[in-house]
């Protein structure tokens, strides 16, 4: 059988994993985005973010012409395939709540060709959209400029995404479950039987649901991993009072419960990147529009918010209160490993916190740094290694842990820095062995 032709809707993070993912798969596959310079970069194989082990695919996908990218053409790219994934961004407003333009947008331009087209075509929205975006905003736009009846005229799905920054790509290949959310059971099946080809055998656990629960599901699920991190964020705080007390132990020992699990129990200096505090606010400000108010999610954002400020709390209690002229190294600018995004990282109220208190900061980072350029300019300054960073630095702040910072030794500290005062912001290091060679302190280790 004829494989369907796919076309993907905007090109972030979830549009072209999913884009090189089904070209991977011997698919055909049109994109399409705004931005010129993205598709410019797409159509010549190259990346427009860091993901581990997506060039490769990205390049072989466009060589053998199995993936292209159009500037602004979604209607030229709907009409040309069978299936279409709907990818866009859904920034935050000032208020928290979500931002429709670019999906309203996007809706327009598909409704649009599907007037054109007397076959039958599934939209697929996989943008992270609130719950009733699909059903009361998205069909509407798609009947009117299509001026067909949806179930009948064309297909609808709600299909999230559980993506990590950093394995988005190995996510994409290998779920660990799908979500459908289905206008009608013949849109729903559609999906289901075009994912049943793209997995084989490795087909994961599939759930059918109604558009809105589909939506609530993906923001269900980022919230209740914000509110594990926050958790045990605020457990790492407590045990900075108790002697003797280490939040790794804790969470290790809470972990081996079934019921709760290990993952997304590890202290640190808070949850960054575009997900999380994104959809928190997102769902804060959707239930209040509905009269419900959702405290929980609003104590676990106020704890996130604050948490990073712990490491220049450490920092002004080891060299002392005023931090004027003093030099911080900061190790890792990237919101997480693995990634060079660095939206809602961290390390950004941290670095403008010590800047305020008069610091004098340099930071180093394996991919993030052109990205933190555009960020602090050069109110900081930029080494080339981690070694580099550490030099005559009073103060060295972990912050990201990618895997070269694990490796280095306490003398990589003691013999570059003039002062060796290390602080753990994410629980990398061994206490008992750094505490012996250095001044050391970290996340979550009571005094």
């Amino acid at each position: 059988m004829k494989k369907p032709k796919i076309s993907v809707i905007g090109v972030g993070y979830v549009g072209l994993c999913t884009a090189v993912g089904f070209a991977s798969k011997g698919y055909t596959v049109i994109a399409s985005d705004n931005v010129a310079e993205k598709a410019t970069k797409i159509n010549k194989g190259i990346p427009i973010f860091h993901e581990p082990g997506l060039q490769n695919l990205l390049e072989e996908a466009v060589e053998n012409g199995r993936l292209k990218c159009l500037i602004n053409q979604t209607e030229k790219a709907v009409f040309d395939t069978d299936l279409t994934f709907v990818a866009v961004g859904t920034p935050s407003n000032s208020d928290g709540s979500i931002n429709l333009q670019f999906t309203e947008l996007a809706a327009h331009d598909v409704g649009k060709a599907l007037n054109k087209k007397d076959a039958y075509h599934v939209v697929v929205i996989k943008s992270t959209v609130v719950p009733g975006t699909t059903q009361d905003i998205v069909k509407p736009i798609l009947e009117k400029e299509s001026k067909k009846k949806c179930g009948s005229g064309f297909g609808l799905c709600m299909n999230p995404e559980f993506l990590r920054q950093g394995s988005a790509f190995e996510d994409t290949m290998h779920a660990d479950r799908l979500v459908i959310g289905e206008y009608d059971k013949k849109s729903g099946d559609a999906l289901e039987s075009l994912y049943e080809e793209f997995y084989g055998k490795n087909m994961p656990p599939t759930v059918h649901t109604s558009l809105s629960t589909a939506e609530l599901i993906k923001y269900a699920s980022n919230s209740l991993l914000a509110t594990k991190i926050s958790f045990i964020n605020m457990i790492a705080n407590l045990c900075e009072k108790l002697p003797g007390a280490d939040v790794k132990v804790v969470a290790n020992a809470v972990g081996l419960d079934k019921r709760i699990g290990p993952l997304f129990l590890n202290a640190g200096l808070g949850y960054g990147g575009s997900c999380f505090p994104k959809d928190v606010k997102a769902l804060i400000a959707c239930s209040k529009n509905l009269g419900y108010r959702l405290s929980l999610l609003e104590e676990v954002e106020s704890v996130n918010e604050v948490q990073p400020l712990r490491a220049v709390e450490f920092c002004k209690e080891l060299l002392g209160n005023n931090l004027t002229g003093k030099h911080v190294a900061i190790l890792g600018l990237a919101f997480k490993a693995n990634t060079d995004d660095m939206r809602e990282a961290r390390v950004i109220p941290i670095i403008n916190q010590l800047i305020k208190e008069g610091a004098n900061v340099t930071a180093y980072d394996p991919v993030a740094t052109p990205t933190a350029k555009t960020i602090f300019q050069n109110k900081i300054q930029y080494a080339n290694s981690a070694i580099a960073c550490l030099k005559n630095a009073d103060c060295c702040i972990l912050v990201t842990e990618w895997e070269e910072f694990k490796k280095l030794t306490p003398a990589d500290f003691t013999k570059n820095m003039k002062q060796p005062i290390l602080i753990d912001g994410r629980r990398i290091y061994n206490p008992e062995t750094f505490s012996k060679k250095l001044k050391f302190t970290a996340i979550g280790l009571g005094k």
